[in-house]
């Protein structure tokens, strides 16, 4: 645990800025949250057409799966934009009618 130490003190900093800046740092997590997501989505498109491109098309079952997989980390990458997309537009309601 003594190893983690420096890291968990490297992020602690960032994480509490974010809290400070209130509205503006929950805008910005949101940005962060949404770019997991896009990342996540190219992340399974890629690796499964890394693949089909290398190993090629294999049996059905097989490539039923491969696919099944993709869908499944697309569908998380679309949750997750979902989630960033609503953190940003509870930050922009919350900067207009804050103050």
């Amino acid at each position: 645990m003594v190893p983690l130490l420096p890291i968990f003190l490297l992020g602690m900093f960032p994480m509490f800025l974010i809290a400070l800046l209130g509205f503006f740092g929950l805008a910005l997590f949101g940005v962060l949250v949404v770019c997991v997501g896009l990342a996540s989505s190219n992340e399974a498109h890629d690796n499964f057409n890394h693949d089909v491109i290398v190993h090629g098309y294999a049996r059905g079952s097989e490539r039923a799966a491969r696919a099944s997989d993709m869908h499944l980390a697309a569908r998380l990458g679309l949750r997750l934009e979902a989630v960033g997309a609503a953190m940003i537009l509870t930050a922009a309601i919350g900067l207009c009618y804050a103050g």
